[in-house]
């Protein structure tokens, strides 16, 4: 099995002995994140801080005015990451060491940007615009993605790219002391996830579709949804056609999105897709479009919680996807349950047909999950 595990540039940076580790671990490649979303992550290996307070969605390669001229959506500046090209300093400290590198980019979550323009954001049918989500049916958010992957992978040496948020988000979003847990069915958080923004509504009408009246319909559904006292409902009473149309909606701006996005990669790296095997999954790991296999080498699927849904996931998904495309398994070693036998979970993914261990988190794993890490990783 392929291991991929996955970093912070200021851990590789900052942690003495950062590489020393990855080695120890035997892993394919370390994935940096080179554009990624707000967070607050803490640092256990570092001798300089606890945390880094990333304040937002930030690039961690130098913003270079030229490349992004006349453009509107520009990517954050991150002060905090102490250097201006953070990331392309471990790409290339990873490879002094001869560790491999991938470059870990994140493109529509952006909270600032979905803040400061929120036309450009996802809107639910009752108006409400979700921040941390740009919209892929926009031509400008679609230009933006693009053009962040090339600056993202301008002049680094790479064995892959990992593209995270090629797709849409939807309404379930970690937000500060997030008081939504636990109180709408499956049902309704996938009606509030589907985007009801004017550019969505231009795709809806050139399919013969009126706006207002998809909004309505969905308004209607959501209200009598919220009105049951079933929090586990996972089906609505929309029409088969809406389900078309709004379905179809999403997939081709993804498609679309996806394609820009690929446009930029240079050479000839392996393209690694978060996704789910679910067309109706909105958030990092969006549900694959039907042609996203034949423009990826790899589909991850998030394997967090383990028990027979991710094994179910990944058997779907090796069973749908091309023999040409490997599935991977997204775990993680730094949740707030440790899983008690992390490598039996991994075996378990393996058999139901994973070809590739997606592993989070090197910098957040200190060393009181580090042996869980080691735990995670098949051994021949």
């Amino acid at each position: 099995m392929r291991v991929t595990g996955y970093a912070y540039p200021w851990d590789v940076l900052e942690a003495p002995g950062f590489t020393d580790r990855a080695e120890e671990l035997g892993l394919a490649e370390v994935a940096v994140a080179v554009s990624y979303h707000s967070t607050r992550a803490a640092t256990p290996w570092s001798d300089r801080r606890t945390a880094v307070l990333a304040r937002h969605a930030a690039l961690y390669r130098p913003v270079r005015a030229r490349a992004w001229e006349g453009a509107r959506l520009r990517p954050g500046v991150p002060d905090w990451a102490g250097v201006p090209d953070s990331a392309g300093d471990a790409v290339r400290a990873l490879g002094a060491a001869g560790v491999p590198a991938s470059a870990w980019v994140v493109l529509t979550h952006n909270s600032r940007l979905g803040t400061e323009f929120a036309d450009v954001a996802v809107h639910n049918c009752f108006g409400e615009p979700y921040p941390w989500a740009l919209c892929p049916a926009r031509q400008e958010v679609r230009d933006y993605a693009a053009t962040l992957t090339a600056e993202s992978l301008d002049g680094l040496d790479l064995t892959s790219v990992v593209l995270e948020a090629c797709g849409q988000l939807g309404v379930l979003h970690q937000c500060h002391h997030e008081k939504t847990d636990a109180v709408w069915s499956p049902a309704v958080a996938r009606l509030l996830s589907v985007c009801c923004c004017a550019a969505c509504a231009v795709l809806w009408a050139e399919a013969g579709w009126d706006a207002d009246e998809v909004r309505g319909l969905l308004r209607a559904e959501i209200r009598h949804l919220m009105a049951e006292a079933d929090l586990t409902g996972t089906e609505d009473a929309l029409s088969p056609e809406l389900h078309e149309l709004l379905l179809d909606t999403r997939q081709r701006s993804t498609g679309a999105l996806r394609r820009a996005v690929l446009a930029e990669i240079p050479g000839d790296p392996m393209v690694v897709l978060h996704g789910a095997v679910d067309p109706w999954v909105t958030g990092a790991l969006p549900g694959i479009t039907p042609g996203a296999a034949e423009d990826a080498d790899s589909v991850v699927l998030q394997c967090w919680q383990p028990g027979d849904r991710s094994l179910a996931a990944v058997a779907t998904a090796r069973a749908a996807l091309s023999s040409t495309v490997d599935v991977g398994a997204y775990v993680t070693a730094v949740g707030p349950q440790r899983v008690p036998d992390l490598g039996g979970y991994v075996a378990e993914l393996g058999k139901a047909g994973a070809a590739q261990l997606h592993l989070y988190h090197l910098g957040l794993a200190g060393p009181a999950r580090w042996p869980d890490l080691r735990a995670a990783i098949p051994r021949e």
